[in-house]
């Protein structure tokens, strides 16, 4: 994967970043023993492999930049949650967490179970509860993935949450499905290849369609 900083200074200005942010008597050392590092890298660089967007490759390679904030923010995540499974490391794993709720808005814990591959547009404002998840996610602005009364929902492939919609409690949503601007679907299955939305009156539909939105973003079959 192409880094935007050489592999030394990316991983010298992310720990410099949390200890900036909270200055407490620990210190962070991403050591070249250390596996996690690595491992959040390799782990960015295939969920960013296929995807279509220019910014995602520089010499026909996947590229992660730190000044790129939707990058960085799923950098950060595979980063938390490396680490948490790695070395239950929970304060250096909850620092992470909250760096990227800081600096991007994304609330996501590192134990949630987010899939290999996703892609955050614009992710402000975005919350991803442990819901199931699968492949090819696609979530911009304002979501919200949550429970309700213990239950979380369940994602198929390919599922797309334009701004500022939600999916909330005990639902399967099928594959390819794309739930629309402002929708929000609550305690309700939806069937594959569907795509929801909220109409001028604020009445919610649905319609069957074969391709999904979160095919604009990918280079292979979703």
């Amino acid at each position: 994967m192409e880094l935007s900083l050489p592999y030394s200074d990316f991983k010298e200005y992310v720990a410099k970043q949390i200890e900036h942010f909270f200055p407490d008597k620990y210190s962070v050392h991403f050591r070249s023993s250390d596996v996690v590092f690595d491992l959040a890298l390799e782990r960015t660089e295939y969920c960013f492999k296929d995807v279509t967007l220019k910014a995602y490759y520089k010499d026909g390679h996947p590229f992660l930049n730190h000044l790129h904030s939707d990058q960085y923010t799923v950098f950060l995540w595979f980063l938390s949650n490396s680490i948490w499974y790695e070395t239950s490391d929970e304060p250096l794993a909850n620092k992470i967490f909250y760096l990227n709720k800081a600096l991007h808005g994304f609330s996501c814990m590192y134990d949630t179970k987010l899939p290999d591959i996703f892609l955050l547009l614009h992710n402000v404002g975005t919350v991803l509860g442990k819901a199931e998840y699968s492949d090819y996610l696609v979530v911009a602005q304002g979501c919200t993935v949550g429970a309700q009364n213990g239950k979380y929902p369940r994602l198929g492939k390919g599922v797309a949450l334009l701004p500022n919609s939600s999916i909330i409690g005990n639902c399967t949503i099928g594959d390819r499905v794309s739930i629309g601007i402002g929708t929000t679907v609550y305690q309700r299955d939806v069937e594959s290849q569907t795509v929801l939305f909220t109409d001028s009156n604020g009445v919610l539909k649905t319609k069957k369609k074969a391709d999904c939105w979160v095919q604009n973003f990918y280079n292979v079959k979703i």
